[in-house]
């Protein structure tokens, strides 16, 4: 039976998220309905060019108890935007028709995974973490809940990453390392020693 899907974020990530949608409800019709909710200002032109339904401001949502996800790319507002929705609303795993899920991968509610992901095997990923363009995560790796990987990063095998991390654009992590909490991992920065709660590194390696 389809449902609503609601996507919130009315930015270029939502249009993003709102394309992953389609291209999955072609695949397999399971919303009969997808709209943006957004608190913020909108580029009208740009949500019009892809005929965005925006329903109105997240209280919408709220008070409607659809299906969402949340398509906001910095962490922490993406982790104060669940609180403020709490249980009204259910959160929902949404999946790019072209990544590809191996044996033994759960993906917790509100989790994001754009085009080419990749997640071999036995992998966990926490709740409203994204997994952008590209993005590898290898065998026993345990991505933890509001992580953002930014397009073609790379986690090699049994790499923990920790809640609210995020990891910039092209980013490698060793195997058996660890990004800790609310870490901040540059782009391009290769990861060969465990990064601290809350540090931010750059550079090859990274420092």
């Amino acid at each position: 039976m389809s449902e609503r899907l609601v996507i919130v974020g009315a930015g270029g990530h939502g249009r993003e998220t709102l394309a992953i949608a389609r291209a999955a409800n072609r695949v397999e019709t399971r919303w009969h309905s997808i709209g943006l909710v957004d608190d913020g200002p909108l580029d009208q032109d740009r949500l019009d060019r892809v005929e965005a339904d925006v329903l109105g401001p997240v209280d919408h949502l709220i008070a409607d108890g659809a299906a969402h996800v949340i398509a906001i790319g910095d962490p922490g507002r993406r982790r104060r935007i669940a609180e403020l929705i709490g249980d009204s609303a259910p959160a929902t795993v949404l999946v790019d028709p072209t990544a590809w899920i191996g044996d033994d991968v759960r993906l917790e509610g509100g989790a994001l995974l754009h085009p080419g992901t990749i997640c071999t095997t036995n992998v966990r990923v926490g709740r409203h973490s994204h997994l952008n363009c590209g993005v590898i995560v290898s065998h026993d790796c345990r991505v933890g809940d509001f992580v953002s990987l930014s397009p073609g990063v790379r986690l090699n095998g049994a790499v923990v990453v920790d809640d609210g991390a995020f990891l910039g654009t092209g980013a490698i992590v060793l195997p058996g390392r660890r990004v800790g909490q609310g870490a901040v991992v540059g782009a391009g920065a290769v990861v060969t020693t465990d990064v601290a709660p809350g540090a931010t590194v750059v550079g090859v390696p990274a420092r």
